[in-house]
């Protein structure tokens, strides 16, 4: 299959997996943040919401510089292997990483060392929350590509 034949997700399609993606881990993150750093939902919640938002934009302009790295190399971006699956969330959870230790420092009030323990242990878990949201997504989302039905039928 060339380049040119490989279908790829629309900017509409983007968004419903971020959104989606960005929901689910606000209301799983919002009750922890308080409980492990004692602070209020409310100053938590704050928090991971300009970190969600962060992380959207992140991760729109990822997955599509992303995706194009997949055709440009002429694998479908809904087909990943597992090892591309792997580079893909670990390149993700990095850059997240390198721009949000920042504001976990200045938000919380704490040092370095503690939140890097932290964000590492959030990256951990996201890391594969994202594996396994994205192979999900693919499955519930397929994209059909070209000669597709004529090869299953």
């Amino acid at each position: 299959m060339s380049q040119k034949d490989i279908v790829v997700r629309s900017k509409w399609d983007r968004l419903r997996y971020t959104l989606v993606f960005e929901a689910l881990l606000l209301a799983l993150f919002t009750p922890v943040l308080s409980y492990v750093f004692e602070k209020s939902p409310l100053e938590t919640g704050s928090l991971a919401i300009v970190l969600s938002v962060k992380a959207m934009l992140v991760n729109y302009i990822y997955n599509y510089f992303f995706d194009r790295f997949d055709v440009k190399n002429g694998r479908i971006p809904t087909e990943r292997s597992t090892k591309w699956r792997v580079i893909h969330a670990t390149g993700f959870e990095l850059i997240l990483t390198c721009t949000s230790l920042p504001l976990f420092m200045w938000w919380l009030g704490i040092s370095f060392w503690p939140a890097l323990m932290m964000d590492i242990s959030m990256v951990l878990f996201v890391l594969v929350f994202t594996f396994c949201y994205t192979l999900a997504y693919d499955k519930i989302f397929p994209l059909l590509q070209p000669g597709a039905e004529t090869a299953a039928a």
